[in-house]
């Protein structure tokens, strides 16, 4: 489990963990995209965080961060922190679009995928454009989940 995944679960957004552990929102940011680590973390600020979420210090160091960087970008290599932290309607229109492929990939003709994916691709293609999730966000949404690929 990583910070993200716990913040998830604790139902907990970033700004808030800032807000009540005190551990500036960068540095939050920076654990939860990958960019930085906990084991580089401070004590205090080590502390902080496992007062603000009900854990002990140890439970913060034993979160696994991603640790599989490129080397040409610096980014890390499993992109799966891409599908955290997305809009409830975009959610809802990728669960539909997995349980579609399901069907789908075990060799039965599932009636709705044409209109999930239809409505999943309107959903990223509108929080891109409103600036909810990234470009390259929206890329990764695309490649993994209406498996198309870019030119």
């Amino acid at each position: 489990m990583d910070l993200q995944l716990l913040l998830d679960t604790k139902k907990i957004s970033k700004h808030h963990l800032s807000k009540i552990s005190g551990v500036p929102n960068t540095t939050i940011l920076d654990i939860c995209s990958g960019r930085s680590s906990i084991e580089k973390c401070n004590a205090k600020t080590v502390l902080l965080l496992a007062r603000a979420l009900g854990c002990t210090m140890e439970d913060i160091m034993s979160l696994d961060s991603p640790n599989e960087y490129s080397r040409n970008t610096g980014l890390p290599i499993d992109k799966s922190y891409f599908e955290c932290g997305l809009p409830q309607y975009l959610q809802t229109s990728l669960d539909n679009m997995k349980k579609s492929w399901k069907i789908i990939d075990s060799g039965k003709n599932d009636l709705h995928w044409d209109l999930y994916w239809c409505e999943l691709n309107a959903d990223i293609n509108s929080a891109e454009v409103d600036h909810i999730i990234s470009s390259e966000q929206a890329w990764y949404l695309r490649e993994k989940y209406l498996r198309m690929e870019r030119d």
